[in-house]
């Protein structure tokens, strides 16, 4: 099969496609005949060893998949030909960007029957974020008002969905060029971080969803009680300042977890998920997507396509 791997550290051309073997399967684990992968900021700053996640290089790259079933080891959930999507592993090596890709069958969920692959291979790791971060660990709930800071991002534009999905009352935070966007998706104030400090704007938040390390900033907008979810930032001084202001901190990264993609499928199935694709490349042009991701303001998501 093809795969991307690196055997350096470095820009997008230490991207390169190889031949190597497909992988065998375990007890509890399918075979994925992947049909498309999401690229997140993620991948990038892995491998430029900025975040050196996977240790030293060679390795593979990527962890959104969607696909479909080849191989179903025993015990495995999901029989050969089931359509299906995840983000396994994470954050150990899944090396999603490949033809094929073996993963244990707890970690996936049936693909939303709505969505393309491309537009399912979109939603795990931004929508599992999000949703772990929102709904796990803040517990919004009906009537809640939430701030999406970098709301027009891979994740910040499914953050949006998934609080309205919930009944929030959403403040979406981005450029004003991304602000006809955002109303589409359902937010209900608009807040150009271009020409207005969120912190002066907004106040009585019941959430605020920080992707971008605002820090004390972010806690300064919240009601007492309130809660800030921080994919970013952690560390005593930031939780000694959120107590100080009578607000939860509310650290949180991203896992696997079957049940809440099940969840967003459903989400998507009844029309109030949809993930936005800026753009599509081969998976032999990874490094190409890998480029335009680093420059940076990409509106919803970028995916590789796998064919076969």
């Amino acid at each position: 099969m093809r795969a991307v791997m690196q055997k350096s550290f470095g820009g997008p051309e230490v991207l390169e496609v190889v031949d190597t073997d497909r992988p065998s399967l375990l007890p509890g684990e399918v075979l994925i005949r992947v049909r498309a992968c999401g690229v997140n900021p993620v991948d990038a700053v892995v491998r430029s060893g900025e975040y050196p996640l996977l240790g030293e290089p060679p390795f593979g790259v990527g962890w959104d998949l969607s696909g479909v079933v080849a191989e179903a080891g025993p015990g495995a959930r999901f029989a050969v030909g089931d359509e299906v999507y995840g983000m396994p592993f994470f954050p150990r090596a899944a090396n999603a960007y490949a033809e094929y890709v073996a993963a244990p069958s707890r970690q996936l969920a049936r693909k939303p029957a709505s969505l393309s692959h491309v537009q399912a291979a979109a939603l795990p790791l931004a929508a599992l974020t999000a949703w772990q971060g929102l709904v796990d660990r803040a517990r919004i709930k009906p009537g809640d008002r939430v701030l999406i800071l970098r709301a027009a991002g891979g994740v910040g534009h499914l953050a949006v969905q998934i609080a309205k999905a919930h009944g929030c009352h959403v403040t979406a935070v981005a450029s004003a060029v991304r602000h006809g966007f955002l109303r589409g998706l359902g937010a209900d104030e608009l807040v150009d971080y271009r020409t207005v400090d969120f912190a002066d704007a907004v106040q009585d938040m019941d959430v605020v969803f920080d992707s971008t390390a605002q820090g004390e900033r972010s806690l300064s907008v919240l009601r007492a009680g309130g809660a800030l979810v921080s994919i970013l930032e952690d560390g005593d001084e930031l939780a000694t300042a959120a107590e100080a202001r009578g607000v939860r901190l509310v650290v949180t990264s991203v896992e696997p977890d079957y049940v809440a993609l099940e969840r967003i499928a459903e989400l998507a199935d009844a029309g109030r998920l949809r993930p936005h694709v800026e753009a599509t490349f081969d998976l032999a042009d990874a490094a190409s997507a890998h480029a335009a991701m680093d420059q940076g303001h990409v509106q919803g998501k970028i995916l590789l396509t796998v064919s076969q």
